[in-house]
């Protein structure tokens, strides 16, 4: 089914432990699933394995995307399918402004930009001008869109010049990652305990902008250890993750009886 991601007994191991073992679930386009489970149950695992992390070894089971066997494909070629990953915790890039990031990110997942058509005879002054012009004008364009974009998610246009989570906050590491997704505008939308260590209004601004950016044609899955970002991004499905198996599932009901009596 297109937009579907089906996972099937998923069997992961980590540096030669196993973590998940059996791992079945299936999301459709327009649902909202949320994965929760107690520390060390192979919440973020399951994460970085559907976006392809090589540290993570596949010793079982399959998941596709789209109709895709994802398990064989680099995580690049995963994200130009419309997988997103919102990181636990964002890495720093020093001397790398957000809106040269961004633009850069969306030419690859397009398959545009100078990567896509750079000859040798870029090497020539008269090429090199032409070349210099056609970037200056795409990146002032990319930069009016960009400025729309923050404009929406009641975001400065000064964010786009700063480095890539240099210095940032965790809730500012948060809002780059909402900004990204309003740029390059994933299918399948994966936040990583994206709720750890924010205060209610950086957590508020998250949910909504995960809110005003999913459609009917996306889908998302929430990774969480407490019930709170549940009350602002509403799931149509629940799983509790535990031992590295999925040994509930359900509605929205789940997560409040966890949050009542934990994961018995």
């Amino acid at each position: 089914m297109a937009g579907e991601l089906a996972i099937k007994q998923l069997c992961v191991k980590v540096e030669g432990k196993e973590i998940l073992k059996g791992v079945s679930m299936t999301a459709r386009t327009g649902e909202i699933h949320a994965i929760m489970g107690p520390n060390g149950s192979g919440k973020s695992t399951l994460a970085y394995t559907l976006m392809g992390h090589p540290r993570y070894e596949v010793t079982g089971g399959s998941v596709s995307y789209k109709g895709a066997d994802i398990l064989s494909l680099p995580a690049e070629d995963r994200a130009r399918l419309g997988i997103f990953l919102a990181f636990q915790y964002p890495l720093e890039v020093p001397g790398v402004s957000m809106i040269d990031y961004l633009k850069t990110a969306r030419d690859a997942m397009r398959g545009t930009g100078e990567s896509a058509h750079i000859e040798p005879k870029a090497f020539e002054t008269t090429y090199s001008k032409k070349l210099e012009k056609e970037r200056s004008s795409a990146l002032s364009a990319f930069r009016k869109e960009l400025s729309a974009t923050l404009k929406t998610l009641n975001m400065k246009d000064d964010f786009m010049e700063r480095y890539l989570n240099e210095g940032f906050s965790g809730g500012e590491k948060k809002k780059a990652e909402i900004l990204q997704m309003a740029v390059l505008r994933p299918s399948l939308i994966i936040l990583d305990e994206t709720d750890s260590g924010l205060d209610v209004d950086a957590l508020r601004f998250v949910a909504e902008g995960v809110n005003i950016l999913r459609d009917k044609d996306s889908t998302v899955i929430v990774i969480t250890h407490y019930q709170r970002i549940l009350n602002y991004i509403i799931p149509s499905h629940v799983h509790i993750l535990k031992d590295g198996a999925i040994t509930q599932s359900g509605g929205p009901e789940l997560a409040r009886k966890v949050e009542g009596k934990g994961y018995i």
